[in-house]
């Protein structure tokens, strides 16, 4: 079987040779770019399975080129980047990275995400139909949630809501991603609703709800349903 390889576009040279150190050790291998327009070169020459984007890069704002990467490439796309603005995260998850690491960053961590994210876009284009989480079973295709061998009775948004987050195991999916497919009447988009949902869902899946370990919350940005990197 191939390697899997990574595209790793930033222009700081000590974290290109981090990030190169750490992938090969992990047998990756490894493209670099050191700008946006040499980003995208590599990316139509190299053909990566995976795409490491900073968004500071000297010659283009690197929110740019997530769209562009999505029209161009089934590649995985993390964000890795040192801003930790709200909305810098939600749009560039909306715009369609995979997932957004903050620099600095921790090298497993990192690795997990990338991991998580990579399996599930080769699932199916990322959505998923079976999910299974310890004791939690999540059946898609037939719409039965079970806890430890027991059907959960879910309301329809409530399945809704666990549903999306189900597609993708490990994925941060932001609110307005969330809203705009469960509430389809624009009128109804409230993120508090969600959070009803939300504080609902975890009341019948989450072991303790003081510290939830199924459904987490991604301050300001979504919600992510932990899978086996999570």
């Amino acid at each position: 079987m191939s390697r899997a390889k990574v595209l790793i576009v930033d222009d700081e040279p000590h974290i290109r040779r981090l990030l190169r150190t750490t992938l090969e050790r992990t047998d990756y291998e490894v493209v670099e770019a050191g700008s946006a327009r040499e980003g995208l070169e590599r990316l139509g020459s190299a053909h990566p399975d995976i795409v490491l984007l900073d968004l500071g890069l000297p010659d283009r704002d690197g929110l740019e080129l997530v769209p562009i990467i999505r029209q161009r490439s089934k590649a995985t796309l993390l964000v890795v980047s040192a801003r930790e603005a709200t909305d810098q995260k939600v749009a560039a998850l909306d715009l369609g990275a995979d997932d957004y690491v903050t620099k600095p960053f921790d090298t497993e961590e990192l690795l997990a995400r990338m991991r998580a994210a990579f399996r599930n876009r080769k699932s199916a284009d990322g959505a998923q139909l079976r999910v299974v989480i310890g004791s939690l079973e999540i059946d898609l295709l037939n719409r039965v949630i079970r806890r430890d061998g027991e059907e959960l009775h879910l309301t329809p948004k409530e399945f809704g809501v666990l549903a999306e987050l189900a597609r993708f195991p490990g994925r941060v999916i932001t609110h307005d991603q969330i809203l705009k497919s469960v509430w389809p009447n624009e009128y109804e988009r409230h993120v508090e609703y969600l959070r009803v949902v939300i504080r609902n869902l975890r009341q019948k899946v989450e072991a303790d709800l003081s510290r939830p370990r199924i459904i987490v919350n991604e301050l300001g940005v979504g919600y992510r349903l932990l899978g086996a990197d999570g």
